[in-house]
């Protein structure tokens, strides 16, 4: 079966935007969304990494910002390369293309292994740690079938259901989305399954930095990925408060189609995947209902137009001048605690976009924006 959307296209980073990129990503209250708009404003990293104590003084921080050195983008470069592995710019023809799509995707993604199983379509598998043996083989069974298809199986190198997905799609493809550094497998059991989705045909994923050990917090960030880069999520077996669920949820989010394979209300380990399929989940009990669903997906072209690309010379545009002190505040105080749109925020103001967001890019650096799903936005209290 041919799959459209796989194929190479975008614009390979020079040596020195890959530092800078890496520079700004890891430098403190730059977090996608704000790489992007830094981005979009400055037209490069080198631009963005300079404007940054300026705009954090101007946002109302009084703590000088932490800048990631060039010297420190450039040791986990080479920390990178001693473990074979490497950084995609999301503008570069080996970022995968679903995942550039989504809002916020990162710019950055830390890759080791077969960098096409990045560019093929792909289905997330994901669900229960605790799973049951019919679960596991139910898993194994959607991992093997859909990737005769044609499609990469991404998950999250959990035990069970996420364990069983990739073992069923090693020969195919699969991609392990990791929650800490790629030098930091979690959970442990599964450093020789790694090991073998990237000696083979997958490809291991990471937005964190090199020797970052996953926390708590870190998992949602992989479940954002394996959203991302999935044009569906099956979801099997999964409690009622589970990291499958938040994966369903981004992916609903991202416009992903959610699947759910129905269970028995007796067992804890299908409550989640049942009420996904009262909330309007595709009843999915053989491959042939995830491939039909996703056939008309499949054929998209998913090369869209690419964020944060950084211009050509003869693309250059100069900066406009910030806003003075009076706009400022008409923003500022436009802002409260509870989450706006920014649409909201240009039209009570009566300023242009371009001031507007300039003045959320300085709050966002000075610490003091919160960024809410929906790209809404509130501000924080000062310290």
């Amino acid at each position: 079966m041919s799959l459209g959307g796989a194929g190479r296209t975008g614009i390979a980073l020079t040596e020195r935007q890959r530092i800078a990129w890496l520079r700004l990503i890891r430098s403190d209250n730059v977090g996608p969304a704000t790489f992007r708009d830094l981005i979009n404003h400055f037209g490069t990293a080198e631009t963005a990494l300079a404007m940054l104590p300026e705009l954090s003084r101007r946002g109302g921080s009084t703590r000088a910002i932490r800048i990631a050195t060039e010297s420190e983008a450039e040791r986990e470069l080479e920390t990178a390369r001693r473990f074979g592995a490497t950084f995609v710019g999301i503008g570069e023809p080996d970022y995968p293309p679903a995942l550039r799509q989504i809002d916020g995707a990162p710019p950055l993604l830390a890759v080791k292994g077969n960098l096409k199983a990045g560019l093929k379509p792909a289905i997330g598998i994901v669900g229960s740690r605790n799973a049951s043996i019919s679960g596991a083989k139910f898993a194994a069974m959607m991992a093997r079938d859909t990737g005769r298809a044609g499609y990469t199986i991404i998950s999250g190198l959990a035990r069970g259901i996420d364990t069983s997905a990739h073992q069923a799609s090693l020969e195919t493809g699969t991609i392990a989305a990791m929650a800490g550094g790629l030098d930091q497998p979690y959970p442990p059991e599964n450093i020789g399954l790694l090991k073998e989705i990237w000696d083979g045909t997958g490809l291991a994923i990471s937005e964190m930095p090199f020797g970052w050990e996953p926390r708590a917090r870190d998992f949602p960030r992989r479940n954002r990925l394996i959203a991302g880069v999935a044009l569906g999520v099956v979801v099997i077996e999964a409690a009622s408060r589970s990291g499958s669920l938040i994966t369903a949820r981004l992916a609903g989010d991202f416009g992903r189609l959610v699947f759910a394979v129905p269970g028995s209300p007796l067992d804890p380990r299908c409550h989640g995947t049942n009420g996904l399929l009262k909330d309007g989940a595709i009843v999915t009990t053989e491959a042939a209902d995830i491939l039909e669903a996703l056939a008309p997906l499949s054929k998209i072209d998913l090369f869209s137009p690419v964020q944060a690309r950084e211009p050509t010379q003869d693309e250059e545009k100069p900066l406009m001048p910030p806003p003075d002190d009076a706009e400022r505040s008409r923003i500022v105080d436009a802002l409260g605690p509870t989450p706006v749109e920014v649409d909201d925020i240009i039209r009570h103001t009566e300023l242009p976009a371009s001031s507007v967001y300039l003045v959320l890019l300085e709050l966002d650096i000075a610490g003091r924006l919160h960024r809410h799903p929906g790209g809404l936005v509130s501000i924080a209290a000062l310290d």
